[in-house]
Order: structure tokens, then sequence, then C-alpha cells
């Protein structure tokens, strides 16, 4: 039978387990909108007055993904203190319970804006033939380049989010 002190030390040690993941999920999730928000791209086409240019705000797609993981991101900061408290509380259920929750909102709006971004830029990348729409990536690579960075550091957010449920549903069943 484990001694009381030794299941405080086990609950302390998931809370700082959950404030690591969460300085995890902050630096990805910020660092998706904020590749995906400062990438564009522009091609001179014969003179300097006719351009085409590649950029974010082009598609709502992309706009939608911007302001979800900023969301996301501004979400992850404001729970850090709900965090630090079930370092010094591991007890404490109802911060707990919040922020798996709130987790649980975060990682679908995160998978959302993810999924829906990654089929564009699966578009960008090889253009859909019955629709005549022609890969753009061979033209703005650097654009692409970033989305799709962009897009697998939102997957990471969500592998993070994942661990950050399943360690909350841990520290609430040893309850």
């Amino acid at each position: 039978m484990k001694s009381e002190g030794a299941k405080r030390g086990l609950n302390k040690g998931l809370g700082i387990a959950d404030f690591l993941l969460r300085l995890g999920a902050i630096i990805t999730a910020l660092a998706a909108a904020a590749t995906m928000g400062t990438s564009d791209e522009t091609l001179p086409f014969f003179t300097q007055f006719f351009q085409f240019e590649a950029g974010y705000d082009d598609l709502p797609t992309f706009i939608f993904f911007v302001i979800a993981m900023a969301l996301v991101g501004g979400y992850l900061v404001l729970s850090l203190p709900f965090s630090v408290v079930t370092i010094f509380r591991p007890y404490a259920v109802a911060p707990r319970l919040l922020i798996f929750i709130l987790d649980t909102v975060a990682l679908t709006l995160t998978t959302a804006a993810g999924g829906a971004a990654a089929a564009v830029v699966y578009l960008a990348h090889n253009g859909n033939s019955s629709t005549n729409w022609l890969p753009i990536c061979q033209q703005f690579g650097d654009f692409c380049q970033n989305v799709s960075g962009a897009v697998v550091a939102s997957f990471v957010t969500v592998v993070v989010f994942m661990m950050l449920i399943l360690l909350s549903g841990f520290a609430l069943k040893r309850r």
C-alpha cells in the first residue's frame, strides 16, 4: 500500500508535467499562428506593375486557422495559473476538471483548424485535375513551405493536447 506522501508526490509530478506540456503547446500553437499569419509571397510577372501574390488572407480556411490557433494559444496562456494550482494543490479536483473540459474544447478547435488547413495545403501541393485546379507550390515555394510548417505545428499541438487530456484524466481517476 502506497503511503500518502508517495501519492502526493505522484500527483505533484503530474501537475508539473501538465505545466511543462502547456508551455510546449503554447510555443507550437503560437508558432503555427505566426507562421501562417506571416506567410505571403509575391512573384513578378513581366513587369513590376503586374504581379501574382499568395497570402494566407486569400483563403478563408487559412484565416480561420490563424484565428483558431491564436485563440488556442491565448487559452493555453490563461490556463497556466490553473496548471500551477494543480502543482501546489494536487488533490484539488475543480481546477483539474475545468482544464480537462476546456482542453477537450481546445483540442477540437485545433484539430478542426489543422485538418481544414491540411486539405488546402494538399490542394496547393497537388492540385485537383477534376476541377482544373493547378498546384501552386511550384511557383510559390516559400509560401507553401510556410503554410505546410504551420499545419505540422498545429498537429504537434494536437498531440500535446491529447497527452494533456490523458494526463488530466489519469489525475482525476486517482481521486
